[in-house]
């Protein structure tokens, strides 16, 4: 079982393109099978609260509090342009101690290259088997391969 769920693809669309279909929240019913509806100030920006409504292969859901963390948008680092969004857990497991979760969403694109997308969740706490890794790890991979298609669609042939 992964203790800290995560996901990675390649995406054949430019860095900057990816990047807003991950900021654009209110577009998330479109195309993500995973997190359904995002309920969050657009664009996002660090403190802001973020609701996740998350839908598990089952057919069941749930809302997530959270809270953003990092919105750093593509940048050129060394000559990879690289983008971070990063939000907190902030629901009843993580006030008692339970459980914690930072979601790290990460970008990168080399010259010419595609965008790799790269995700994790970064779990502790006593409670971490009940939250799920398993489950979460598999939405990770459908909400991956969602923002591909999303992406690609968008930049077109």
């Amino acid at each position: 079982m992964p203790s800290n769920p995560r996901a990675s693809i390649e995406i054949d669309a430019p860095i900057d393109l990816v990047w807003s279909v991950m900021l654009d929240t209110g577009s998330y019913s479109e195309w993500n099978p995973f997190i359904e509806r995002a309920e969050c100030p657009s664009p996002p920006k660090p403190g802001d609260p973020i609701t996740l409504h998350v839908r598990w292969t089952n057919g069941r859901s749930t809302r997530s509090p959270e809270r953003i963390k990092v919105v750093d948008g593509p940048a050129d680092m060394g000559g990879v342009r690289r983008a971070t969004l990063a939000y907190v857990y902030e629901g009843i497991g993580a006030k008692l101690g339970l459980v914690r979760g930072t979601r790290w969403q990460r970008l990168s694109q080399t010259p010419e290259g595609p965008t790799t997308y790269d995700t994790v969740e970064e779990f502790s706490g006593p409670l971490v088997k009940l939250a799920g890794p398993d489950r979460v790890e598999e939405g990770f991979r459908r909400h991956a391969e969602a923002l591909k298609r999303r992406a690609e669609k968008l930049a077109g042939p």
